[in-house]
């Protein structure tokens, strides 16, 4: 009987231990789990992003991809006239890409950098952003101003709106007109450094329409500055 009952707290003991190793491994096993997550073997590699890899710039007025119906559709209205309307829905249906929020972002970029290359005469900057013709008019304003000595240190104070006025197809080719309402300080100087016109202290109110190009056939997502005109 004693021999029976030794046998029998020896297989308790045993059992005991079998228990308590169990226990541990499951311990050990959801702490692993809970690290490393489960692995299938068929899990997609997630590649990186361009804004990941490569920091670039953004091109003015290059239009990136998205419907400009639905929520982001309704949100752009209250930037687009109603006399525009009937052009954007005509031009959505050829490229399908074009965004106004986006476009309009790009607009505003490139009023300000077209504005600061013609008051500094860089006229490579123009060239890239602007048609040939209104290219030759900025290089007239600029050979002119040259000639007599003069130089602008005009700045952008604000750009207190810009909206699309107006959106025409015409074979092929979007035209798309921004209104800008904007403050600009504008001051001329002579030769001699003497301040001949305006004042850096009161901005002016000024408003201004412009029309910006863009083959929508084209692979070109850029956008040129083919006309201008005061609001």
């Amino acid at each position: 009987m004693s021999s029976w009952l030794s046998s029998l707290e020896g297989y308790c003991r045993l059992v005991t231990v079998i228990v308590i190793l169990a226990m541990i491994f499951a311990l050990l096993a959801l702490r692993l789990f809970a690290v490393l997550g489960r692995r299938t073997g068929h899990e997609q590699r997630q590649l990186p992003t361009p804004a990941d890899d490569v920091a670039t710039a953004p091109r003015p007025l290059a239009p990136t991809q998205g419907d400009a119906r639905g929520e982001a559709g309704r949100e752009a209205d209250s930037v687009v006239s109603a006399p525009a309307q009937s052009g954007l829905r005509a031009l959505i249906a050829l490229d399908r890409s074009f965004d106004v929020s986006q476009f309009l972002v790009g607009a505003r970029s490139a009023y300000g950098m077209i504005l600061e290359a013609f008051w500094s005469g860089d006229r490579e900057t123009l060239r890239r952003y602007c048609d040939p013709d209104v290219i030759a008019e900025f290089e007239g304003a600029i050979d002119a101003r040259e000639a007599a000595g003069q130089k602008l240190e005009n700045r952008l104070v604000r750009i207190e709106g810009a909206n699309i006025s107006d959106v025409r197809v015409d074979n092929g080719t979007a035209l798309v007109s921004v209104r800008y309402e904007a403050d600009i300080s504008a001051v001329t100087k002579d030769k001699d450094g003497t301040v001949i016109a305006g004042s850096l202290v009161d901005a002016v109110p000024t408003i201004e329409v412009w029309t910006f190009a863009r083959d929508v056939r084209s692979r070109d997502p850029n956008w040129l500055l083919v006309e201008t005109d005061e609001g």
